[in-house]
């Protein structure tokens, strides 16, 4: 089991340690919900550090990234963030991932923990004209700062204009008395906030600092439960449960970061899959009767047909009431629809509904 720079922090802070993604992760400190309303009032701190980064230098590196990514990454300047995933050749994700473009000839990938080495042997494989890669997941230490206070709590730690930051942007600068920590403004909560990039070494200065500044803030560490719960309402897809190598992107409503102006790993047959249209679709529901769904239930018709599966679910903490996520035949998947969650043998009425959940 890996540790993060941080380990220590959470268990002296009592955090509920469990197995993730190969780390030893805080799932929670003093409780879900509480961690989950802490950051949508005021600010949180998860530390993430179990995600992976990449950087690709060189003439070629964004080539590379260009035949391997959905999205088009040429459309990026200096400081910009782009949401994209690798499409594998038999229609399915490998991966969803961030792009950071440092300069012209230098970008930051950020991917998912329990996809560093598959992503790194995939994108290798198509590396044929030289481009530098450099894994440096182990080396890097990230924190997600999140909540409406977030911009406010840490400005006193840096020069850097926080309130100003568009979504999807980031800068180097100076945090917390440390020099070339990546500050971006992306976010997995729909809460807004910073990640905070910087060198193991320096994990532990931050924390405290940002603990230090944020005092005031009532700003508490988060554990992945409420990041879970978090996404979920803002109807973010979670790799492994929403996506993964089997599920097309197209299904998962992944068009808009899907960019046919360009050629990339299987997008001929991505570009077909979208002309013929889709014969199931990712959709939000909402529960009518009283039930929680949960990964992999099925989802039937009032007839008790199956129609589809969950991928999500919970008990949305900021909305009191039972929410998820699924894959369902197009003809059901309709805003407004009524459709059934099955939970043990019992057809639970439930109903589709648009994203985000929490607005």
């Amino acid at each position: 089991m890996n540790n993060t720079a941080l380990t220590d922090k959470h268990i002296s802070l009592g955090a509920k340690m469990v197995p993730f993604a190969g780390y030893n992760m805080p799932v929670q400190y003093e409780g879900i919900n509480a961690e989950h309303a802490t950051v949508r009032k005021a600010v949180g701190v998860f530390d993430v550090s179990h995600m992976g980064e990449f950087i690709l230098k060189g003439e070629s590196a964004l080539d590379l990234i260009q035949r391997v990514i959905s999205n088009d990454a040429s459309k990026l300047y200096n400081g910009k963030v782009q949401y994209a995933y690798l499409p594998n050749e038999d229609g399915g994700i490998v991966d969803d991932l961030l792009i950071y473009r440092i300069d012209e000839k230098t970008y930051m990938l950020v991917v998912n923990a329990s996809n560093i080495e598959k992503d790194w042997n995939w994108i290798t494989k198509f590396n044929s004209k030289g481009v530098e890669m450099h894994n440096i997941s182990d080396q890097t230490s990230l924190l997600a700062i999140q909540g409406p206070k977030a911009a406010e709590a840490l400005q006193s730690l840096t020069e850097i204009d926080l309130a100003s930051m568009e979504y999807y942007t980031f800068t180097k600068g100076v945090f917390a008395g440390v020099e070339n920590v990546v500050v971006s403004a992306t976010g997995y909560t729909g809460a807004g906030g910073f990640e905070i990039y910087c060198d193991n070494a320096h994990a532990e200065q931050i924390w405290d600092a940002v603990f230090e500044a944020g005092a005031a803030f009532n700003m508490k560490p988060i554990g992945l439960g409420a990041r879970d719960t978090l996404r979920l309402e803002m109807g973010f897809c979670l790799y492994g449960n929403d996506i993964d190598d089997t599920t097309s992107p197209i299904e998962a409503g992944l068009g808009w970061v899907t960019k046919f102006s360009k050629a990339f790993t299987n997008s001929d047959a991505l570009l077909a899959e979208k002309e013929a249209g889709v014969k199931r679709r990712l959709i939000g529901f909402e529960m009518i009767d009283r039930g929680i769904p949960r990964h992999d239930y099925e989802i039937v018709d009032e007839a008790g047909n199956i129609i589809g599966k969950v991928t999500s679910g919970t008990q949305s903490p900021s909305l009191q009431k039972a929410i998820g996520m699924g894959y369902i035949t197009k003809e059901n998947a309709k805003e407004g629809s009524e459709i059934y969650i099955s939970i043990r043998n019992n057809k639970i009425k439930a109903k589709v509904v648009k994203f985000p959940f929490y607005k």
